[in-house]
């Protein structure tokens, strides 16, 4: 069976959730994010040109590979929430399933309820047959929620550029 390519994300809705399409002021709010001390595990303090090269990536991933990213949208106020992704630049040997909380948006659940449709869309939809999420040392939150979600840490993956992260493989 051929598989389905999204030209861009389709909208997904959860009960607290929106996860659509990027839009040009999400750019922006990733800018902000990025000059800030919480991007420490994103790749850290980014310059807007970097920025926009992963924005785009996250984007150009649908028409290519029929997964990407999205925004993450508070249903309930409209405001960014924050984002999630299956995405596999170059330099990543897997299929990653990331995500990231904007400030004020923790703790309340949103990164789980946004990882768990995002990979039910990766599985089932996209057919992705293997997922993994990369992850900091460090970043114990990301560590505990990939954990909630039943992944597993693999030791023996590879890492993008060989970085010293943990690989967490998603069943």
């Amino acid at each position: 069976m051929t598989k389905v390519l999204h030209q861009v994300a389709p909208e997904i809705v959860t009960d607290r959730l929106r996860l659509r399409p990027y839009r040009m002021e999400d750019f922006l709010a990733l800018v902000a994010l990025y000059d800030t001390d919480r991007a420490a595990f994103i790749g850290g303090r980014l310059p807007p040109a970097k920025v926009w090269d992963g924005f785009m990536s996250c984007i150009g991933h649908w028409p290519l590979r029929g997964f990407g990213g999205w925004a993450v949208e508070e249903r309930a106020t409209g405001l960014l929430a924050g984002e999630v992704a299956i995405h596999q630049p170059p330099h990543y040997p897997e299929i990653e399933l990331g995500w990231l909380v904007f400030d004020g948006f923790e703790g309340r659940g949103f990164a789980y309820e946004a990882a768990v449709v995002a990979r039910r869309f990766a599985l089932e939809a996209a057919r992705v047959e293997r997922l993994v999420s990369y992850i900091d040392q460090p970043n114990r939150r990301s560590i505990a929620l990939a954990k909630r979600l039943g992944a597993r840490r693999d030791p023996e993956a590879l890492t993008p550029n060989q970085d010293p992260c943990f690989v967490y493989r998603h069943k």
